[in-house]
């Protein structure tokens, strides 16, 4: 009989993605046989980056794993879960407030689909205060983000606010 594939999907905005998004996949990496990185259209959000350009940043960040794909939807999330047959939610925290929010998202999540899981995982102590909205704020004010995102994702951010 065939083992059953471990899916875990990591959902998110990722407008962009931050080194605290990089560090909670790479250790999610360690508890799923495939982590999907499914990226939120969520246009009610106002996003710097289009859906195609996020996946494209984390597809250029994530390249060298071979147990990860990055996706996008545009549905409840526990429908998506369902189609892809997955049953675990992974969830970064940073800061006590993250928490509720979470814990909220979570049993609202489990009350729609009594299947699927939600894992917290704490991000690094470095990353705590990092927040995608933080980051766009000092870049836009021609801050250096480089200690909060990669290279890369740090020149696109000064292309996007025109330097």
């Amino acid at each position: 009989m065939a083992k059953t594939k471990h899916i875990g999907v990591y959902p998110g905005t990722f407008d962009p993605i931050t080194r605290g998004h990089l560090d909670i996949i790479e250790r999610g990496l360690k508890l799923f046989d495939l982590l999907i990185v499914a990226v939120a259209e969520n246009l009610t959000k106002a996003p710097l980056f289009d859906v195609d350009e996020r996946l494209g940043l984390i597809a250029h960040e994530l390249k060298r794993y071979k147990n990860v794909r990055v996706e996008s939807f545009d549905t409840l999330l526990i429908d998506y879960m369902n189609r892809k047959k997955a049953k675990t939610v992974l969830r970064g925290l940073r800061v006590i407030s993250d928490f509720e929010y979470e814990f909220q998202m979570a049993l609202i999540n489990r009350k729609m689909e009594p299947n699927v899981e939600t894992v917290f995982m704490m991000t690094s102590e470095n990353y705590a205060p990092v927040t995608s909205r933080f980051i766009k704020e000092i870049a836009r004010l021609g801050g250096d983000v480089g200690a909060f995102v990669t290279p890369n994702v740090a020149k696109r951010l000064n292309e996007k606010y025109g330097r």
